[in-house]
């Protein structure tokens, strides 16, 4: 397929305040390094030389993050009110995210919720990875939640995986990549947490694409769906055998489930994240406290720099 280029930025949502990029895999988001010469900042900067914000280190505020060897959503605020209003938010929970991922073998499960604990690992060697509750070495574990939906199963270079829409229901680093490898069923592609034969180095990419992005904002729903590159036209690698649950009926779900209640300010003008039906709902998550100055503080570099944090 097409490698990432200066050129081909995708963008599949447009306002006066927030864009929505298909941010192209094996692409970082920003760097300080001059060695690199491709970034998601440097491709908005190319189109859109006219929206950089100069009082920001990387002239865009990135409401969240992708890591490098994931495609797919992500939401840009085009100035600082846009980037508040985004900021809350996230804070609140209230962002519904899918994802789309090819993962070895086939699961038998149509739909299950994935709960493991997540937390740093601290073992030798394995820094900047996570791990779950209950593995030498796992440091800090915090409850995670994802939805995982079976869509097809097939073959990918005559390996058997199962192609799955993917809901995170909390945002800890890594996390659906750390949960479908606890699964017993890693990532296609995922050099990190995937299988230790060698076989991960074969494929071209991760197979993790953010496929539909929601954040309802009290003056804007900024909802974004990308197009789905796990499909044999697109990756001749993949032969898809079996239907077991239609992509668009879930999406239809995603996007119809009822207007959430904001902590202030009335109703907002689309839905918070619902989980996927399915069986195993998890706990709803603890109340949110009230911000602390520490938080606060936090908050506006956040909207100065916009200070990143991995996703998944």
């Amino acid at each position: 397929m097409e490698p990432g280029s200066m050129e081909n930025l995708s963008i599949v949502y447009r306002s006066h305040d927030f864009l929505v990029v298909n941010k192209h895999w094996d692409v970082r988001i920003d760097s300080k390094t001059w060695r690199e010469t491709l970034t998601l900042q440097k491709q908005l900067r190319h189109r859109f030389p006219e929206l950089a914000d100069p009082d920001t280190y990387y002239g865009f505020r990135f409401c969240h993050q992708l890591d490098f060897s994931t495609s797919g959503a992500l939401c840009v605020a085009l100035n600082r009110a846009a980037a508040g209003s985004a900021y809350k938010c996230f804070k609140e929970r209230r962002v519904t995210k899918a994802y789309l991922a090819l993962v070895r073998g086939h699961i038998q499960e149509s739909r299950m919720t994935i709960s493991y604990a997540i937390g740093r690992n601290s073992t030798e060697g394995r820094a900047h990875t996570m791990c779950i509750e209950g593995t030498q070495g796992c440091e800090n574990p915090k409850p995670s939640f994802t939805e995982l939906v079976v869509l097809e199963h097939g073959l990918y270079a005559g390996d058997p995986v199962s192609k799955v829409l993917l809901q995170p229901l909390t945002g800890r680093t890594h996390q659906l990549r750390v949960h479908c490898s606890a699964l017993g069923h890693p990532i296609v592609g995922d050099l990190t947490y995937g299988q230790a034969s060698g076989r991960e180095d074969r494929p071209f990419r991760m197979m993790l694409h953010a496929f539909y992005l929601r954040v309802p904002t009290q003056s804007e729903c900024v909802e974004a769906r990308t197009p789905d590159p796990f499909v044999p036209t697109l990756d001749a690698c993949w032969s898809p055998r079996s239907l077991v649950q239609p992509l668009d009926q879930l999406v239809q779900i995603l996007r119809t489930a009822p207007d959430p209640e904001p902590t202030e300010g009335g109703p907002g003008p689309c839905s918070p994240s619902v989980p996927l039906p399915g069986p195993g709902r998890p706990p709803p998550p603890p109340a949110q406290p009230p911000e602390t100055e520490a938080q606060h503080a936090s908050c506006l570099q956040w909207l100065s720099e916009w200070t990143l944090e991995p996703d998944n």
